[in-house]
């Protein structure tokens, strides 16, 4: 029911709400966290981001786990990617010797391969994540939400026995 209620809310605030930067920004910050496969520094640090600014935490986490669930498809990718940054650079071995021999940078963890070229893909991928999903924000606001509503498909989900049950449940809590 959690997953369901962040989904329930992302769509009110597609509807209106925050900004479609605040939106945006949420959904980019949450990519970067859901595309590492592990828990390491740097993606503790972006948690703590999303959490200090004012970004909507519903984006980040449906985008953290829409993200985390295509990780795992683009793995190799990422793998090949991480390998090719700390082997086949030869400009960049001095960098990761120094890195692996600092205090704090092993807990990041780029001595992985995986996890190196999932940042560093995170990394290149969220200013077009950001803008995409501002722009679909917008175009949502002015163009599809209504158009979704009208949609047969969406009357009979949003009037099915089970979403109004979800519905009174979730409003005892409130």
């Amino acid at each position: 029911m959690f997953w369901l209620n962040i989904v329930t809310n992302f769509l009110k605030i597609l509807r209106a709400g925050q900004t479609p930067a605040q939106i945006a920004g949420g959904f980019a910050l949450g990519s970067i966290a859901g595309f590492s496969p592990h828990l390491s520094l740097q993606i503790i640090a972006v948690w703590i981001v999303i959490f200090i600014l004012n970004v909507n935490l519903s984006a980040a986490f449906l985008s953290f786990t829409l993200f985390g669930i295509t990780a795992f498809l683009v793995d190799p990718l990422f793998h090949a990617f991480g390998y090719y940054l700390l082997a086949d650079v030869a400009g960049l071995q001095s960098l990761w010797t120094s890195l692996y021999n600092a205090p704090l940078a092993p807990m990041t963890r780029f001595y992985n391969t995986v996890v190196l070229g999932s940042f560093v893909c995170a990394i290149i991928l969220s200013p077009v994540i950001y803008f995409g999903m501002k722009k679909f924000v917008v175009v949502y606001r002015v163009n599809l939400g209504a158009r979704m509503e009208q949609l047969k498909i969406y009357q009979i989900i949003s009037k099915s026995k089970v979403v109004r049950l979800y519905m009174k449940i979730r409003d005892l809590g409130e």
